[in-house]
């Protein structure tokens, strides 16, 4: 794979990931409540997730999403239903100040790594157009007649590495903006946000289609 090749995959892996997206607003919603240092854990599960797709999508897995039509529909509606079931959750939640939200949230076990990993995992394998997309897209930067392998390593490097920087980019601006909110009543506004956002990534994957 030439530099060249390399260089524009990360140009439009780098556009690509700026959108907001189920992704992105997961990690906003997990910036604004549990602050930029674990959201990154969440941020760990959806890279893990992304890289596993792509594994997938290389064996033919993203083609049958983009021709089988139940497949595609079980995996979308039941991440809307996780998404929609987070926003819910995070809307319901206690209302403290937002200065004491990292240790509430530690004390009852909510922000452990685990538990915002696999929230990354889960969120990020629930977007079935990822898969499709990828499968898709990464035949367009592989020369048929170099090793696979290779190729595809690097590609999948870089789109992790962007993907993850971005990822925290939407979580540090979360946890700035929570830094903000310190009377009880700007945390309730700030469970709501972090509810509606998650809502809102559930409604976008709502409307994906097969592409």
């Amino acid at each position: 794979m030439s530099w060249q090749t390399l260089a524009f995959f990360f140009a439009t892996a780098f556009v690509i990931s700026a959108t907001p997206g189920p992704n992105m607003l997961l990690a906003m919603s997990l910036g604004l409540r549990f602050g930029a240092r674990r959201a990154a854990w969440g941020g760990i599960g959806m890279c893990v997730a992304l890289a596993i797709m792509a594994a997938l999508s290389a064996f033919g897995l993203g083609a049958l999403l983009s021709t089988s039509v139940l497949a595609f529909e079980i995996v979308r509606w039941a991440g809307v239903a996780y998404l929609t079931w987070l926003g819910i959750a995070a809307w319901r939640a206690p209302v403290e100040p937002a200065g004491e939200r990292d240790s509430v949230a530690a004390a009852g076990g909510e922000a452990s790594p685990i538990r915002l990993f696999l929230r990354g995992l889960l969120v990020a394998f629930s977007n079935p157009k990822a898969l499709v997309f990828m499968g898709a897209l990464f035949p367009q930067f592989i020369d048929a007649a170099a090793p696979l392998a290779p190729q595809l390593m690097a590609l999948v490097a870089t789109m992790i590495v962007i993907e993850f920087g971005w990822i925290m980019a939407y979580a540090t601006g979360g946890d700035r903006l929570a830094s903000k909110l310190t009377s009880v009543t700007a945390a309730r506004s700030l469970n709501r946000l972090t509810g509606g956002l998650m809502i809102g990534a559930g409604g976008l994957l709502a409307l994906a289609r097969r592409v």
